[in-house]
C-alpha cells in the first residue's frame, strides 16, 4: 500500500506541475492585461503601463515568471507560501481565503443533498424497474439533467422566492392546490412503496388523505406565518423518522433495532425543554459540536444496549435516528426566530432573498451583529434557492447512474446465489447489491466533492455569490493571471487527489480489490 500511494503521489505531482504549466503559459501567452489601457484615452496611460508592468513583471518571459510564481507555492511547505497578488493589490492568497468558506457553504449542502436523495431514488426505481414511477422518474431526471442552470435559477427566483413571498402576506391554501398537491402525493408513495392493487389503494388514500389534512390544517392554524416544530410534531415525526430508518437499515422486524431509535425518539423529546437553556442567543459552534459528539455517543450507547449480538447495525441505526431528532430540535431552535428576523425592516415580511450571501442591513436595525440563531437564519434562508438549484442538477446524474449500475449488480450470479439461500429481499438489496453499486459511483461522488471549491459560477452570478467561482470568471475576464493559478492549483489538486481517493474507495467496498499489490 505504500509503495502504491507514494507512486501515485509523485504521479499527482507531475501532473499537477505540467498542467499548471501548460495553463499558466497558454493564459499569459493568449491574454494582455495592458489591452485596456491601450485604448483609453488617459494622457497618463504609459505612465500607468509601466506600473502595471513593473507590477506583474510583464518584462519577463512567461516560463521563467511560472517558475517564480511556482518557488511561492512550493515556499508553503515551510510555512511562507506566496500566491503573488491580484490586479486589484489584494493578496491571492486572501482573496481565496476568504471565498473558500463562501464556496463549501453554498455547494456542500446541494453536493450531499444530491447523493443522498439521488441515490435513494435511484435504488427505488431500479426495483421498479419498467413500473410507472420507473417511467416518470426517468423523464424527470432527463428533464433536470437538460435544463441549463441559469434558468432554473431565474425560475426558482420567480415562483419560490418573489412569487412565495406574495403569498406570505395571505398564507391560505386553495383547495384546488390541496387535492393536487394530494393527488401527487398519492401517486409518488404508490410508486415507492409498490405492491398488489389493494395495496396501491391503501398507499395512494393515505398519502393523499395524511398530505391534504396536513396541509390544511398548517393553513388553518397559520404556521406559515409563525412556522414552528414544537416536541409534539417532533415527536410524530421522528417516530416516523425511526421507524424509516429502521426498515432501510435492519429491516422493521429487528426488535433491538427498532427499540433502539425508538429510544432515541423518546430522550429527544425527554431533552427538548432542558436543552433550550444550552441552546441560547449566546451559544457559540464549539457547544454544538460538543452537542453533536454527544449525540452519536448517546445514540452508540442505546444501540449497545439494546442489542445483544450482531451489535453493529443496531449501533448504526440508532446512531442515525440520533441525528435525525437532533437535527429536528435544532432546526426547531432556529425556527424561533422567525418572527424576529421577518419583523426586521430590512426584511419586510419577505423572507426568501434572491440575491446575496447575507441581509447585511439587519445589523443597522438592531444596532449590533445579529445573534448566532438570528445570524444562522439569515444565512440558511439566503442559501435555499442556490442548493435547490444545484441539486436539480445534480441529482439526476445520481439517479441514472446508481439505478443503471444496481441493475446490473442485480442480474449477476451471486445476488441468484444470495436469494436461492434463503436470504430475505432486504439483505440481498442492502448488503450484497447496493454496496457493489455503489463502486462505479464512488469515482463520481468524488469528483463532486472535488468540485465544492472549484465553485459553481453560473450559480454564483446569478445569486450575487461571492466564492471560487466568481473569482475564476473575474481571473478569467481581467487578464489576472496570479488569481488565476491561484484558483486553479487548488480546483486542480482537489481534482487529482479526488481520483486517488477514489481508488483507496474501491478496495475498501470490494475486497477483491488491493491497491499496491500489483503493477
Amino acid at each position: 500500500m505504500l509503495t502504491y500511494l507514494s507512486r501515485r503521489i509523485a504521479q499527482l505531482l507531475v501532473i499537477l506541475l505540467a498542467s499548471s504549466f501548460f495553463v499558466y503559459n497558454l493564459e499569459a501567452i493568449a491574454g494582455d492585461p495592458l489591452e485596456e489601457i491601450k485604448l483609453s484615452s488617459d494622457p497618463k496611460k504609459f505612465q500607468t503601463m509601466q506600473a502595471l508592468i513593473r507590477q506583474l513583471d510583464l518584462n519577463t518571459p512567461p516560463p521563467i515568471r511560472f517558475f517564480k510564481w511556482l518557488g511561492g507555492i512550493v515556499s508553503g511547505l515551510w510555512g511562507n507560501l506566496q500566491m503573488g497578488d491580484a490586479r486589484t493589490g489584494q493578496s491571492v492568497a486572501e482573496a481565496i481565503g476568504n471565498a473558500i468558506p463562501t464556496t463549501i457553504r453554498l455547494v456542500l449542502a446541494a453536493t450531499i443533498l444530491a447523493i443522498v436523495l439521488g441515490i435513494t431514488i435511484g435504488v427505488i426505481t431500479a426495483l421498479r424497474q419498467y413500473s410507472r414511477f420507473d417511467y416518470a422518474v426517468t423523464f424527470v431526471s432527463f428533464l433536470f439533467f437538460s435544463l441549463p442552470i441559469f434558468w432554473v435559477a431565474v425560475l426558482l427566483k420567480q415562483y419560490l422566492s418573489i412569487g412565495f413571498n406574495d403569498w406570505l402576506a395571505n398564507p391560505v391554501i386553495d383547495p384546488v392546490w390541496l387535492i393536487g398537491i394530494g393527488i401527487v402525493s398519492a401517486i409518488f408513495w404508490a410508486g415507492v412503496i409498490g405492491g398488489d392493487l389493494r395495496r396501491i389503494a391503501i398507499v395512494s388514500a393515505s398519502a393523499f388523505s395524511s398530505s391534504t389534512l396536513l396541509l390544511w390544517a398548517l393553513s388553518s392554524i397559520d404556521w406559515f406565518r409563525n412556522p414552528v416544530l414544537g416536541p409534539v410534531f417532533i415527536g410524530v415525526a421522528g417516530l416516523a423518522t425511526a421507524l424509516l430508518i429502521t426498515t432501510a437499515s435492519t429491516g422493521l422486524a429487528n426488535k433491538p433495532a427498532r427499540n433502539a431509535s425508538i429510544t432515541m425518539v423518546l430522550v429527544g423529546l425527554a431533552i427538548y425543554y432542558p436543552i433550550q437553556q444550552v441552546l441560547t442567543k449566546n451559544v457559540n459552534g464549539w457547544i454544538l459540536v460538543g452537542l453533536a459528539v454527544a449525540t452519536v455517543i448517546v445514540g452508540l450507547i442505546a444501540g449497545f444496549l439494546w442489542a445483544k449480538e450482531d451489535r453493529a447495525p443496531v449501533m448504526r441505526t440508532s446512531t442515525i435516528t440520533a441525528v435525525v431528532i437532533a437535527g429536528m430540535i435544532l432546526l426547531d431552535r432556529l425556527m424561533q426566530e422567525w418572527n424576529v428576523y421577518v419583523a426586521n425592516d430590512f426584511v419586510s415580511y419577505r423572507p426568501i432573498p434572491t440575491i446575496g450571501q447575507t441581509n447585511d442591513m439587519i445589523a443597522l436595525q438592531l444596532d449590533e451583529e445579529p445573534d448566532f440563531w438570528l445570524g444562522s437564519l439569515d444565512s440558511a434562508l439566503h442559501i435555499i434557492l442556490p442548493t435547490i438549484a444545484l441539486t436539480i442538477i445534480s441529482f439526476a446524474g445520481y439517479v441514472r447512474y446508481t439505478r443503471g449500475n444496481l441493475l446490473e449488480v442485480l442480474n449477476m450470479d451471486y445476488i441468484r446465489t444470495a436469494r436461492a439461500k434463503g436470504l430475505t429481499e432486504r439483505t440481498v438489496i442492502m448488503r450484497h447489491a447496493f454496496r457493489n453499486s455503489l463502486i462505479p459511483l464512488t469515482t463520481l461522488m468524488a469528483w463532486d466533492f472535488a468540485g465544492i471549491l472549484g465553485g459553481a459560477i453560473i450559480t454564483e452570478s446569478v445569486f450575487g455569490w461571492t466564492g471560487m467561482g466568481t473569482l475564476f470568471r473575474v481571473a478569467i475576464v481581467s487578464f489576472d493571471l496570479n488569481l488565476l493559478m491561484g484558483t486553479f492549483i487548488i480546483t486542480a489538486t482537489l481534482a487529482v487527489s479526488a481520483n486517488l481517493i477514489s481508488d483507496l474507495l474501491y478496495s475498501a467496498l470490494d475486497p477483491r480489490i488491493r491497491v499496491g499489490t500489483g503493477e
